[in-house]
């Protein structure tokens, strides 16, 4: 292990501290977590990946309704409610 000095809000540190003792584990853990994910999300998939799931996904699936690609923003505002 690093050790490395780093600077929270008091609101970070406050919530991060419950947390810790809700999970039984320590702030330093929910931290190193909480990097490993960052570092995932970084490069786990490239644009042109994202562009190909997205491509590969259309039109996969089946509404039931006839009218969803001229409501689709009143459909979307209603599964929100």
């Amino acid at each position: 292990m690093v050790r490395t000095q780093i600077q929270l809000t008091e609101k970070q540190a406050v919530l991060l501290q419950q947390q810790a003792a809700e999970e039984g584990t320590s702030v330093a853990e929910l931290i190193r977590r909480g990097v490993d994910l960052y570092l995932l999300s970084l490069g786990s998939v490239s644009d042109e990946e994202r562009r190909q799931r997205a491509l590969r996904a259309a039109g996969r699936f089946a509404s039931g309704k006839r009218d969803l690609s001229e409501r689709h923003d009143d459909y979307l505002a209603e599964a929100y409610r």
